[in-house]
């Protein structure tokens, strides 16, 4: 697959199919979209938002979380306010999300059955790492979405002159609903 997909880049390279993408770093809107990685949202997402490239910065992740004040989401965000502008964040969650309702007992069963050893888990726990939490999922869509805007809005690091919101998009028609924060 790896291979298919580097000789497919060999002739976008070669036709200069990558001129239609040229931008700079920073986001024309001033905006950062944290949102889950789930391929339902892959073009679906900024065609709902009317985005086009250069227009935001999106980050995506398993659930569209910030699961700690100082996780990658967060520091991701960070980034785009210091340096690139930001000054709007979108929290957008969707319907039947894959993390809603996932279980680190789940991850637990497929780690052992692929090889990773109850000892490695155990040497990972003694570091300080939960992994109960840190593989847990969430339970109900909105409140997810609540608590991620509220750990953005009062991270200490975030000016309170950005505006922060949250949605949750319909995965099939890119419907927006907005999440009362």
């Amino acid at each position: 697959m790896i291979d298919q997909i580097l000789e497919f880049n060999k002739r976008f390279v070669a036709e200069k199919s990558y001129e239609r993408y040229v931008t700079d770093k920073y986001p024309d809107k001033r905006l950062a979209v944290l949102s889950c990685m789930d391929t339902r949202l892959t073009e679906l997402l900024p065609a709902a938002l009317g985005l086009r490239n250069g227009d935001a910065k999106i980050i995506k992740n398993a659930g569209g979380l910030v699961i700690s004040a100082f996780d990658s989401a967060m520091r991701s965000l960070i980034v785009a306010v210091y340096e690139l502008g930001v000054e709007y964040i979108m929290v957008v969650a969707h319907s039947h999300c894959g993390a809603c309702h996932m279980s680190y007992s789940h991850f637990h069963d497929q780690m052992l059955a692929r090889g990773v050893t109850d000892e490695t888990l155990d040497t990972i726990r003694k570091c300080g790492i939960d992994l109960g939490h840190w593989l847990e999922g969430f339970k109900d869509t909105e409140e997810s979405v609540r608590k991620t805007v509220e750990t953005i809005r009062t991270h200490p690091l975030v000016p309170k002159d950005v505006v922060v919101r949250g949605f949750i998009i319909d995965s099939e028609t890119g419907s927006l609903q907005e999440v009362v924060c």
